[in-house]
């Protein structure tokens, strides 16, 4: 019995071991989901020190799937800098979901681009974007060095509009470097 007991933590030691050299960042933080319209739209994605996209972790699907055509301010960073509008059905479908029940959600990304390859070590920004509510709008950017090891990030906030209503929707952001 204790062999058994002896094999399974060395596995799950492995396997969490494991799981860590493949995740090269991640964010986590808590989302509230908001009652009406003109809310809960979020993306997250990793920026290079340029400002360029290195690849969409996740957008809500209702902006992702056309929806900042008849709400322009749904997650507007996100839309220009991803050039959403001429992404195919597959690439929205790769990075897009469901808007997330209220709880803590982790986005992880595994250090490569949008076409999978690897991306080098260097400078890098993890940020997240949120539609508070109509033209309420939260940024939250992280910026770190890919290849530093692991620590955990100063996250920087910025809100735009007038409304303290909502802010609420997305807090306690917390972003953490594996590798």
């Amino acid at each position: 019995m204790k062999k058994i007991i002896f094999i399974f933590i060395l596995t799950a030691l492995v396997i969490s071991y494991a799981s860590a050299q493949q995740t090269a960042a991640e964010i986590t933080f808590t989302f509230t989901r908001q009652s009406g319209s003109a809310s809960n739209q979020y993306a997250v994605w990793i920026e290079n020190a340029q400002g360029q996209l290195v690849k969409t972790l996740y957008a809500t699907r209702w902006t992702a799937n056309g929806g900042y055509r008849s709400r322009p301010s749904s997650i507007p960073v996100w839309v220009k800098l991803s050039d959403l509008a001429n992404m195919s059905r597959s690439q929205i479908d790769a990075v897009s979901s469901a808007t997330p029940r209220t709880g803590t959600v982790t986005y992880a990304w595994d250090g490569t681009d949008s076409r999978g390859a690897a991306v080098p070590q260097g400078n890098y920004v993890m940020v997240l974007e949120g539609t508070l509510r109509w033209e309420n709008q939260v940024l939250y950017r992280a910026p770190f060095r890919l290849g530093q090891g692991m620590v955990s990030l100063q996250v920087s906030v910025e809100y735009q509009g007038d409304s303290t209503a909502e802010r609420g929707m997305i807090s306690d952001v917390r972003v953490r470097v594996l590798r």
